[in-house]
Order: C-alpha cells, then structure tokens, then sequence
C-alpha cells in the first residue's frame, strides 16, 4: 500500500471527493451558456403555457405571475451561482445537496431531478402537438404525434454523444429566431392593433387577487427551471466562476422579460377569449396571436417555431438530465459504467442514452404532460433545499475549508432565506400535486440508496454534519470526526482495522502534537494480543468508555 499522507487524510475526511474534474471538455464560452439556458426555458413556457395560466388565474394579468414566479426563482439562482463557482462539475444541485447533506439526501435530489427533467424533455416533445394541427391542415396529412416525438428524441440523442459544441450550434440559431419573431411579433402588434392594456393590467386582470396570482406563479414556475440547467453542465463551461453566474443572472433576466412583456402585449392585443375553447385554453396561444397580427402565413410561421424551439428545450433538457446520474455514478451512487465518457466525443454516452430510452418509455407509456407537472413540485421543494445550503456551507466553512466560492450571494442570508420562504408558499399552493411529486422522486431515492449506493458511498463528513452537531453536541463531533478519520486510514482490504503505520498517521490528523515515537508505543500498548493490527471500533469505543469513567 502506498504510505498515506496527513493532507490526503484530511481531504478524504472534509474535501468532497471531486469538487472539481477535467474529465469532460470546457468549450462553452457565456453566449453559449446563455443560449443553453434560455433554449431550455423558451419552449412550453411560452408556446403552451400563456392560455392555461390565464384560465388558471381566472384573468388575463398572467405577465404579473411571471414576474412572482422570477422573484422566487431568483434567490436560487443567486444561490447556485454561488454554489456552481465553489463546485464547477457536472451535476448541479445534486452535487450542491451531496456535498454538503450527505449521500442520501444526495441520491433523492439526484434521481428525482433526472426524472423530472427528463419527463420535462419528454414533455417538450409531445407539446408540441397543439400546434402540428397546422401542418396536418396544411399538407392534408395525419401526423402520428408519438411516432414523431420518438424519431425526433433519436436525433437529439444523438446531438448530445456528439457533445456541447453541436449542441450550441444547432440551439443558437433556433433561439435566436424564436426570440427575434417573438419581439419582432409585438413590436408589430403595438405598430397595427388597437391595445386594451386595460386587459392585462386593470383591476379585473388578476381574477382571484394575490391568491390567484400566487396560485399561476407556481404554475408557471416551470418556466424558469431551465435557468439554472447550466449547472449541471458546469464542468463543460469555460472560466466556471465567471460564466456561471453572468451565464444564469443574464439568462434569468432575459426570460423574464420575455415572459412578461409577451404575455402583457399579447394579452392586450387579442381578447382573451380567442386564447379559449369550449372545453377550456387553448394550447397554441402563440398561433392566435401571431394568426391576429399578421394573418394565416404568420401564424405558420409561428407554429413551425414552435415545434422546434420545444424541441430545443427537449435536446437541452437531455443534456441536463443526462449530468445527474454520471456524476452520481462518480460517487459510487450508481454503478461505474455510466461514468465512461466517449473516447472521440468526450460526453457521458451511457448517460445520455440512458436518459433518451428512458424518455422514450415515458413518451410510450405515461401521461407525460401530467406526470411533469407533478414534478414541478419537487423542483421547487430542490429550490428550497439549494438555497438552505449555501447557508448550512456559510456556517460550516471553517471546518470545510473546501468550500471557497470565487462569487459569493450578495445580502446573505437575505436571499436565502427569502428563496426558503418564497419556495415553501409555492409549494403550499400547488397543494396535494407538489407532495405526490416529491413523494414520488423520494421513493425511487430511496430505494436506490439502500439497495446500491449505501455501502459504496464515501464517508464523509458533511457540512450539515458538522453544523449540527457543533450546535447540538461538541463531542459527539469530535467523536464522529475521529471514526471518520480512522477508518479513512485504513486500507480498503482491511477497513475496519489499523496496521501501525495507518494508525501513526492517522494520529497525525487528530493529535498532531504528539510525536511518533509515543504515538508507536501507544499503538503497541492498545495492541493486547500483538497481532500487528487492531480494531478501530474497539479502540474508539474504549476511548468512550474510559472518558465516561472519567466523568
């Protein structure tokens, strides 16, 4: 065995095992991170969602629910820009929530976001169905929907083994138009109709008041998840402490914008009963606005945008998700082959073919577009846990030295905490949908921690770990550190015993002070039977027992 120094001790013990990683390439620059991010949001966010939320809110003053939902979004993306800078790696909010609530909380949090972002991605490439009536209509022809949305989920599979640079080039054109007609859309509205702001702003524009608009704030809030996909990414970005927070701030303020400002125009340009059916909101909202401004040809031109900018946020919401279960893999989480990256494309393969035949079973058998919103929930609820965390890592950071953002929240705990409480009302809102979510991505955790990730995790001692006990009991904190420690020390085909060596050395981390030549008698003198080893078990909890007597 190769000697143990002292410092690699005390990282196994605090450092997490991989705060940062060059397995994967660094190619994107901030546009490119930017583009990423908003082809992950501008998609059913806009395309699909106006006409439901304004039957949800019972008027059309949804601009305003967009804006709510941003300032509930904001606080976790000052939160992950914060996090992202200390732990640049792929993953995202599952390596934020590992590192510092341990493994279990790490595996929930991990597979219940690649779940819910995969069924978002499947999501994406179902929704656009609302609108592929037009074609149908146009060329005389019936259009399978889920043939379709299969076909479309191999190519983007594809695109993701070839890696984040065909990525960029194949979503930066798509969301540069879809953003250029959109705004080019309502600048021509503003030009040629007459405009009732009356509508998207008087005092019947919110139906039920603040409640209704807190109520379609956590409806769209699925629009903004996007924003801080590139988290996960993170280990693909270029300069992580600078790209990262410019890439989710400018990203987050862009779509707000977007959002708001399109759904106060459109809402005041056409009346809002054209954006309704008799069975309820139309899902093409887009399409009757563009149809009211600029006429049949227009409206096509809309719907084909539509089609594929969803289908950009699915190809982005694969690359996401796909990140989840690599860097779970990497922990030892999940098993060891889903950490292979491809030799000539540099990408998680297995992941993302993973991710893409999960989706395709999920297209195949479960109503996707209820499923995602139920695991809208447990985004929020991964909001709130995020943002708790820069705040447990804060307080813990003297024993974590590890843990040295190079961009910290500005305010703190201000945001934190307003994030916490922004996030628990949503969630509070969405009722009985966001707990059968959350209950649902706990389950599969669960399930996978105990049966596989539990005896191959790292030990560690987390950062919650430490804050709690420090708050609830010193020794108890000293006692674990110290189990940490000497079983670190031990070699992994003896683990539960110390030779000599391992036990000078671990000694070195806990008592620097005494020298080794005490150090070796002692290990001799707690050496009873002279086998050469001893039982770290034993030792620590004669350690205990004779502290006890003592007392």
């Amino acid at each position: 065995m190769q000697p143990i120094k002292p410092s690699s001790l005390i990282d196994f013990v605090y450092k997490p095992i991989e705060i940062v990683s060059d397995t994967l390439e660094r190619k994107l620059g901030i546009v490119s991170v930017v583009i990423i991010s908003l082809s992950a949001m501008l998609g059913s966010g806009l395309f699909v969602l106006p006409a439901l939320a304004m039957v949800d809110m019972g008027g059309p003053g949804i601009w305003l629910a967009y804006v709510v939902a941003a300032l509930v979004v904001l606080p976790g993306a000052i939160s992950k820009s914060e996090l992202s800078t200390a732990m640049p790696t792929s993953g995202g909010s599952y390596v934020f929530i590992e590192r510092t609530y341990g493994p279990l909380l790490g595996t929930i949090s991990g597979l219940g976001l690649w779940a819910t972002f995969l069924l978002k991605a499947a999501f994406a490439l179902i929704g656009f169905k609302a609108y592929l009536w037009v074609f149908e209509e146009l060329i005389g022809i019936s259009i399978d929907v889920q043939i379709a949305a299969l076909f479309l989920l191999v190519a983007i599979t594809a695109v993701n083994i070839m890696g984040v640079t065909k990525i960029k080039k194949v979503q930066a054109p798509i969301v540069t138009s879809a953003v250029v007609f959109l705004v080019g859309l309502c600048v021509w509205a503003l030009l040629t109709m007459e405009m009732d702001w009356n509508r998207s702003s008087g005092p019947e524009a919110y139906g039920g008041g603040w409640e209704a608009v807190a109520g379609t704030a956590a409806f769209v809030f699925v629009s903004y998840s996007g924003v801080t996909k590139i988290a996960a990414i993170a280990e693909e970005i270029k300069q992580p402490s600078k790209n990262i927070p410019s890439g989710i701030l400018i990203s987050l303020f862009i779509s707000t914008l977007l959002y708001a400002g399109i759904a106060y125009i459109m809402m005041a340009a056409v009346d809002p009963a054209s954006y309704q059916t008799s069975s309820g909101a139309r899902e093409d909202p887009i399409y009757v606005f563009a149809n009211a401004v600029g006429g049949r040809i227009v409206g096509i031109i809309a719907a084909f945008l539509a089609i594929i900018t969803m289908t950009s946020m699915a190809l982005a919401g694969i690359m996401a998700a796909s990140r989840y279960p690599f860097a779970m893999a990497r922990d030892n989480l999940l098993p060891e082959a889903i950490e292979n990256v491809h030799s000539q494309f540099q990408t998680p393969h297995l992941a993302i073919i993973g991710t893409g035949l999960a989706m395709a079973v999920s297209i195949i058998v479960l109503p996707v577009q209820d499923v995602a919103k139920l695991a809208s929930g447990f985004q929020i609820m991964i909001f709130i846990i995020v943002n708790s965390a820069v705040i447990v890592l804060r307080r813990a950071s003297a024993s974590h030295s590890w843990y040295t953002p190079e961009w910290k929240s500005p305010l703190f705990p201000f945001f934190q905490i307003m994030g916490i409480i922004g996030g628990v009302i949503l969630v509070y809102m969405m009722g009985s949908k966001a707990i059968i979510g959350a209950a649902a991505c706990s389950i599969l955790g669960l399930i996978t921690y105990y049966s596989y990730g539990k005896s191959r995790a790292h030990p560690m001692l987390t950062p919650w770990r430490t804050v709690r006990t420090e708050f609830t009991n010193v020794e108890q904190f000293e006692r674990e550190k110290r189990w940490l420690v000497f079983h670190a020390a031990a070699d992994k085909s003896h683990p539960d015993y110390l030779t000599e060596g391992e036990f000078v050395h671990a000694m070195s981390i806990i008592a620097p002070h005494y020298d080794a030549f005490h150090v070796r008698n002692m290990f001799h003198e707690i050496d009873l039977n002279a086998n050469g080893v001893i039982d770290v078990d034993e030792f620590l909890q004669g350690i205990q027992d004779d502290f006890e007597e003592q007392e």
